[in-house]
């Protein structure tokens, strides 16, 4: 779950924008798969303290409390929103507020359990590499990244973004691709004595073009509308879902499948 990120306003200024668990969850069952793949592959049998790093609403909360029952399960995130859901939907985790750029686990944990945070982090490479490092032997780092910004869904994006009215303000709202997987292996080797790196693509069935954009507007579109006026954000989201459209087109059931990569690592201290 993507944390809180900094929209430029007209002075040049920037505010935190928080996130809405109600567009996130529009697509639980999608968004919760590669948690549930990630966790398949934790080599754990009873942690004692785990943290959810970027926790979002609690699906990944949830995953890490019914697997591990007996430990203790921290949930952090920086939104306050999916924070106030998160302990609703999860009363026996415990939650709080963190910065995922800056954050070290104690020297105890036994399992940071990361679902689709880092790839919002600009400097995750160092951050990865540092949380590794303050495990205990033994400790297990697991980390799940979308690997999409080659995917016609943000490529889109960008084209709108380039081409329209905002082209200015919106010129840094896209987010950077991964590194080269050789990186982070060799980032994270010295640390780790055994050390898994994967790609799955995921080929989500949705309802049509329309859903592909709600899809994204709870994430990666969320950098190139929030800055927007509300006129400005129904064209923007209009030029968008018509090329979409050209771009994904309907399978024989009238669905569209939505290609999705994702880089999976799992370090084991």
């Amino acid at each position: 779950m993507p944390l809180g990120y900094l929209v430029a306003t007209p002075r040049g200024k920037c505010i935190m924008a928080d996130w809405s668990p109600s567009i996130y969850l529009k697509f639980e069952d999608e968004r919760t798969r590669p948690a549930r793949d990630l966790l398949a592959q934790v080599p754990l049998t009873a942690p004692g303290r785990i943290v959810d790093m970027g926790c979002g609403p609690g699906n990944s909360t949830e995953l890490l409390v019914e697997r591990f029952p007996s430990a203790e399960v921290i949930g952090l995130d920086s939104s306050p929103n999916m924070l106030a859901e998160a302990r609703q939907r999860v009363p026996l985790a415990r939650f709080a507020e963190a910065d995922a750029n800056s954050w070290v686990p104690e020297p105890d944990t036994d399992l940071v359990f990361a679902n689709a945070i880092y790839q919002w982090v600009p400097k995750h490479l160092v951050a990865l590499t540092r949380i590794a490092a303050a495990l205990l032997e033994g400790g297990v780092l697991a980390v799940q990244m979308p690997d999409n910004v080659g995917e016609p869904s943000h490529q889109l994006m960008r084209q709108v973004a380039a081409d329209g009215p905002w082209a200015e303000r919106l010129k840094h709202a896209a987010r950077s691709a991964l590194l080269p997987v050789r990186i982070y292996y060799d980032a994270l080797r010295p640390t780790a004595r055994r050390l898994d790196i994967w790609h799955t693509d995921y080929n989500h069935v949705l309802d049509g073009p329309e859903a592909i954009v709600e899809w994204v507007k709870a994430t990666g579109l969320r950098p190139f509308i929030d800055p927007l006026e509300p006129e400005e954000r129904e064209d923007f989201l209009a030029r968008y879902l018509e090329l979409i459209a050209g771009a994904y087109p309907r399978t024989i059931d009238g669905k569209v499948l939505l290609r999705f990569p994702r880089l999976f690592i799992v370090a084991v201290r």
